[in-house]
């Protein structure tokens, strides 16, 4: 419980970060569109937009997911498609890229201005970092297991899904942009602050296809306000959970008769100001910094899931309860090993996310402060909490297992097969 509680707090705090870095990319995206209003006003719509659906409850928030998820999967499938008929040389321009930007400019460039092999090894560690934050939120499927519908029946069936979307969105989309958009294209950096950031919109530009890249970045705004409201609902919905359970004030566990986190749901909306902070820095380098904040603690909550997990692999073990009891087990976890190899990188990974502010000649500040805080804060929070209401430290043989197992059990029955192929296809990726 202790662990778990700990968890909801990482997140949390990852929740309320990653809103005002989703509001901050909206307005970078709008940039393409209109560079003459102010961006406080694209940010003040997006966040009103985002409060609005939250606070008309679950359901309207249920029913705008299931459109925005529509949207983006429906996109990035589309724009795998056109990345393989552009690479092929099916565009406009006529072009054939095939591999070409793998050899000429290659994959690793020069990372802050640091020369020879050291400049391309901390880049390598960095991009992980970055990599990272589009990761985040893969493990909300098994946060929600409280609040889902027969979970041991649903649950395995939706982990498995996210595998599917890994390979075909994220490893499927990468491997087509390095094909399309070379390593050292301007239009990459963020603080560029105009929506040329994404990699997508540049390489159909480079084809020369007219109109199309604001019908994408159209699509790709959606999915930032569907993120910023999925990052509020879950936010407030952790925050209440961490209240009821004695590990925030009880204010927050105050709800509406139908059940709505108000309280929680407030405190948690006033973090969207710190979008606001791009009126003075840039939308692209205030949407870096927050990035980086929501990278590092998105590596910790996956940290303590790897420590988690090994704790409880080993409590299984030592009672004697066969893993083939459970409703999801991975190959790669029968000995700890999957998790044994997250802790051990992601450290890695944590402490090379930004050494390059050590080698600098001008120290970053900024830099510094959005990789590595989280690191020092993740520990000194979970051990004052620890020391502050002494908590006990379950040994193997002492951890509970069963404690309201039957009353799962009771509740789960089998799902209704898909009625034709589409809803089989359908079912599998989203």
């Amino acid at each position: 419980m202790l662990r778990l509680g700990q968890s909801f707090a990482d997140r949390q705090y990852n929740w309320i970060i990653i809103m005002p870095a989703e509001l901050t990319a909206a307005a970078v995206l709008i940039n393409l569109w209109n560079k003459t209003i102010n961006n406080a006003a694209w940010i003040s719509l997006c966040l009103v937009v985002v409060v609005v659906i939250n606070f008309l409850g679950a359901g309207v928030y249920g029913e705008c997911e299931f459109w925005f998820a529509s949207i983006k999967v429906l996109t990035i499938v589309g724009l795998i498609i056109l990345g393989i008929i552009i690479s092929a040389g099916g565009g406009p321009s006529g072009e054939v890229i095939g591999f070409k930007y793998w050899r000429e400019p290659g994959p690793f460039t020069q990372y802050a201005g640091i020369p020879g092999a050291l400049g391309q090894f901390l880049g390598f560690w960095a991009v992980l970092t970055q990599a990272a934050f589009s990761y985040i939120g893969t493990e909300i499927v098994a946060v929600a297991a409280a609040e889902a519908r027969n979970p041991r029946k649903t649950l395995p069936s939706s982990i498995k899904k996210v595998y599917i979307r890994i390979l075909i969105f994220y490893l499927g989309g990468t491997f087509i942009i390095g094909l399309l958009v070379p390593s050292d294209s301007k239009g990459l950096g963020l603080n560029s602050g105009n929506a040329l950031a994404s990699p997508f919109v540049i390489a159909i530009r480079r084809a020369g296809i007219p109109a199309l890249p604001s019908i994408i970045n159209a699509c790709l705004l959606t999915s930032a306000w569907s993120a910023a409201s999925s990052d509020l609902f879950t936010s407030s919905r952790a925050l209440y959970g961490l209240a009821v359970t004695n590990q925030a004030p009880k204010i927050f566990a105050r709800t509406t008769k139908s059940g709505l986190p108000w309280v929680a749901l407030i405190v948690c909306a006033l973090f969207g100001g710190l979008s606001y902070m791009s009126l003075s820095k840039g939308a692209g380098k205030v949407f870096g910094y927050l990035a980086n904040l929501t990278a590092a603690c998105g590596l910790l909550t996956w940290w303590g899931i790897s420590f988690t997990y090994i704790r409880f692999h080993k409590g299984m073990k030592v009672q004697g309860i066969d893993r083939n009891t459970l409703p999801y087990r991975s190959v790669f976890n029968t000995n700890a090993i999957a998790a044994w190899y997250a802790l051990i990188l992601i450290s890695i990974i944590l402490f090379f996310s930004s050494y390059s502010v050590f080698l600098r000649d001008k120290w970053d500040f900024p830099t510094f402060i959005t990789n590595y805080l989280p690191v020092f804060l993740f520990p000194a929070m979970w051990l004052s909490y620890k020391l502050i209401k002494r908590t006990k430290w379950h040994r193997p043989a002492e951890m509970d297992f069963y404690s309201g197992l039957e009353e799962i059990e009771a509740d789960c029955y089998d799902e209704p097969p898909p009625k034709n192929l589409w809803e089989k296809i359908w079912a599998k990726i989203v």
